[in-house]
């Protein structure tokens, strides 16, 4: 369901006429499946707009977002020559098929078999053609799925590139811990990863904010009840220590970047997210 949601919002920000990110294929996905069917995919279908908390400021948020990690994930592999992606979590991600690669770039989809048949059932019905070779890994982060990318041709001794994009803040601290040692194993010297984390001390001080709100009452997802509210690790100083340089940004670094997506406001629910790009430097 929230794989859903991103995909809804992807497509509101397709057709604004000021676009940060395009994917033709999201609306696809949200039409397929009947428990959200009747979600808007166009802003015109919005009665109040942008003034629409979920259809608005949140829509707009993930349309930032895409656009964001797009960049880094082309500048990853243009310029500093990765060609190896690991799309961790998956879901309903189609940037295999709607971003210029490189030549000789492998994506690699992980996620679970439900999710990922559910996309390639869709993609099928519209002769979706990938942009790079894609493949696609049905597991879920709990079992072995190191183990899946190498059998599938993963090469650890080349540069790759990492995305957890909306993963991070539904695992145990444990869970994150143990994501961040792998990619760090995983990952040569060049390599480059990027992933979302929310900050708040507590969670629970913006249940009423408008965004939660708004989600739980029109399609019915609480997202409090999804995120793990245990204390977060710091996962930018772990990787630190191990040789990478980071940098943390709040969202509203690229809304001033870009001249456009969601600003700061009262009970804000989106005050403690955090997107944090890491390189694994050469020597």
């Amino acid at each position: 369901m929230t794989a859903l949601l991103v995909a809804a919002a992807r497509a509101i920000e397709t057709y604004r006429h000021d676009a940060l990110a395009r994917d033709v294929y999201a609306e696809h996905f949200v039409r397929a499946a009947p428990a959200s069917a009747g979600w808007p995919v166009r802003m015109h279908q919005v009665p109040d707009g942008d003034a629409n908390p979920l259809w608005g400021r949140f829509a707009r948020y993930f349309g930032l977002r895409t656009r964001v990690l797009d960049d880094f994930l082309l500048q990853s592999v243009s310029t500093d020559g990765a060609r190896q992606v690991v799309l961790l979590g998956a879901g309903l991600d189609s940037r295999a098929f709607r971003l210029e690669w490189p030549p000789g770039c492998v994506v690699y989809e992980v996620d679970r078999e439900g999710v990922l048949a559910f996309k390639q059932k869709v993609l099928d019905g519209l002769s979706a053609t990938p942009r790079a070779v894609r493949v696609p890994l049905p597991i879920d982060l709990r079992a072995d799925w190191v183990g899946a990318l190498a059998d599938a041709g993963f090469d650890r001794a080349a540069p790759s590139v990492w995305l957890a994009e909306g993963l991070l803040f539904y695992l145990p601290p444990d869970a994150e811990k143990s994501l961040i040692d792998r990619v760090d194993r995983l990952s040569t010297e060049g390599s480059a990863l990027a992933y979302e984390v929310k900050l708040d001390k507590d969670l629970l001080e913006y249940r009423d904010s408008p965004l939660y709100t708004s989600t739980t009452e029109q399609i019915g997802i609480d997202l409090l009840n999804l995120f793990d509210r245990e204390t977060r690790p710091d996962s930018d100083a772990d990787l630190t220590s191990r040789g990478w340089s980071t940098s943390v940004h709040t969202p509203y670094d690229f809304t001033r970047r870009h001249g456009r997506g969601p600003l700061p406001e009262e009970n804000d629910a989106l005050a403690g997210n955090r997107w944090v790009f890491a390189n694994k430097a050469r020597t």
